[in-house]
């Protein structure tokens, strides 16, 4: 058994822990209510791009395929893989998770015979990436906390240069999408080709006008033609696509921070409440085995 200064000192130990998971926890949630609210801020935009795109793609019927960006790749040989991560770890699985997705994505390309291009958003991504011996082709880092437009602009320029040039089939992203502070999801997107997209499938928030009734679409005159918009609404589209999950994963991470150290403040409070009790005892073996040396030595005397 740990002698009694031992046990107190261990628990002095636990405490210094518990009070730095404690404000770390208090940090995150500061952080988290911010990027809720940029989330919020963001939503209404991001919905009106999404919206406009889809539907001068569909203006645009056939001739969607005339522009560079636009244009889809006869075979799929190479794709690029964006995996957003954080700068920093102390936040559960919200890294790992994203890592091991993008891997096994990349083996099911591979099993199939396509080449993958890794990009990566977080110096954990980076890190694991290199390690991995995954060395991505893109990495970005630093801004993971908080990201800012210019950030998912260097980003959506590398991915769609490389697909205008040929170097890439196909995008895709991955990242986690906030749900609750308790609950993040990882998701899988295609960015491009834009036929490939999610922005072609609609959801039921598109489908409302402003007047907040569905199923009823404005008529529009485009004036240049369609297609001429549509290439200069689909980099936007790229740019606030890879914004928003920027921020959703942003707010996932302070959201998986929070909530990992709310967990180690409790373990480390019952691990105090542990070793307080194996102190108590190990000063009650003490007191026990000095009472029974002074009765030892006092029979010795009589």
């Amino acid at each position: 058994m740990s002698s009694q200064r031992d046990v107190k000192n261990r628990i002095g130990s636990v405490k210094n822990i518990e009070k730095i998971t404690r404000a770390m926890e208090m940090v995150a949630a500061a952080r988290l209510r911010r990027a809720e609210q940029r989330i919020a801020a963001l939503r209404p935009y991001a919905g009106a791009i999404r919206r406009m795109t889809r539907q001068a793609a569909e203006a645009a019927g056939g001739e969607i395929s005339g522009l560079p960006v636009l244009q889809e790749h006869d075979q799929v040989n190479r794709v690029a893989l964006l995996l957003v991560t954080g700068d920093r770890g102390l936040a559960g699985a919200f890294n790992s998770q994203i890592i091991r997705a993008g891997m096994r994505a990349a083996a099911e390309h591979e099993e199939e015979g396509r080449e993958v291009v890794f990009y990566a958003s977080g110096r954990r991504g980076v890190s694991t990436l290199t390690f991995r011996k995954r060395d991505p082709k893109g990495a970005y880092q630093g801004f993971t906390d908080r990201p800012a437009y210019a950030n998912a602009r260097e980003i959506a320029d590398d991915l769609a240069a490389a697909y205008v040039d040929g170097e890439v089939d196909k995008v895709e992203i991955f990242y986690n999408g906030y749900i609750s502070p308790l609950t993040q999801e990882v998701r899988r997107e295609t960015l491009l080709p834009l036929q490939q997209a999610t922005i072609l499938e609609g959801d039921e928030h598109d489908a409302e006008g402003a007047d907040g009734e569905s199923g009823h679409h404005a008529l529009v005159e485009y004036e240049p033609d369609p297609n001429e918009i549509l290439g200069r609404l689909v980099p936007q589209y790229v740019e606030i696509s890879i914004f928003r999950a920027l921020l959703e994963s942003t707010a996932s991470e302070h959201g998986a921070r929070m909530t990992a150290m709310r967990n180690a403040s409790e373990n480390a409070g019952q691990l105090i409440d542990d070793l307080t009790l194996e102190m108590n005892r190990a000063r009650q073996a003490e007191i026990t085995q000095e009472i029974m040396e002074v009765v030892a030595g006092a029979n010795a005397l009589s």
